[in-house]
């Protein structure tokens, strides 16, 4: 069931999306792309009880997913852990190159402070599952710190990305390499993962 309600989610956001850039993420636009996409007011609510701040938070997840389509296939074990982080940081900006505009709106209506909350757990999400696929299966604090320090860097090069007009993202990626190396310099945390834990490529 949760696998179709993803399914729904997924073909109301893709029909949103080229909306997005001239019509904001609203509510009549969402209502409108759930018509076009064939679904009802019911099926609407059922997808998206939240209205508008379940879209937006539904994007980042299927923004997620898509970084991780893009990683499949990787050989992870011939990368130090440093240059899997970069990796999937990347791939996920590659992914969101292709709807810009919207990321930007979405970036401008989580910074309202009743939304921050659920802003810093979505960032904590991808942050989860960037470090998931890069192997790392620690459950002592090391897991948690893990996860904030990269929280912090994806946030930081968020900010980068949005004014980066440069071919491949070059300023981007030379930023995300500086934030990487000044959390390495803060105890090497992002190098660390227990030996035995590498995800095997798929």
């Amino acid at each position: 069931m949760e696998e179709n309600l993803t399914d729904v989610r997924d073909e109301i956001l893709r029909t949103l999306l080229p909306d997005v850039p001239f019509d904001g993420w609203s509510r009549d636009a969402l209502r409108a792309a759930a018509v076009r996409a064939g679904y009802d007011k019911a099926a609407l609510q059922a997808a998206f009880p939240g209205g508008v701040r379940d879209v937006v938070a539904h994007f980042s997840d299927w923004v997620d997913r898509e970084m991780l389509r893009r990683l499949e296939g990787t050989n992870i074990e011939v990368l130090r852990v440093r240059d899997r982080i970069r990796a999937g940081v990347m791939a996920r900006l590659m992914v969101l190159q292709e709807h810009r505009e919207a990321e930007k709106l979405a970036l401008s209506y989580w910074t309202l402070p009743p939304r921050s909350l659920k802003a810093g757990k979505i960032v904590w999400r991808t942050a989860d599952r960037i470090w998931n696929w890069a192997g790392d299966t620690a459950t002592d604090y090391n897991h948690y710190t893990k996860r904030g320090l990269l929280s912090g860097v994806l946030s930081a090069t968020m900010l980068a990305w949005v004014n980066d007009e440069t071919p491949e993202l070059s300023e981007t990626e030379a930023f995300l390499d500086r934030r990487i190396e000044n959390v390495m310099q803060l105890g090497g945390i992002l190098g660390r993962i227990k030996p035995g834990n590498v995800k095997k490529a798929s």
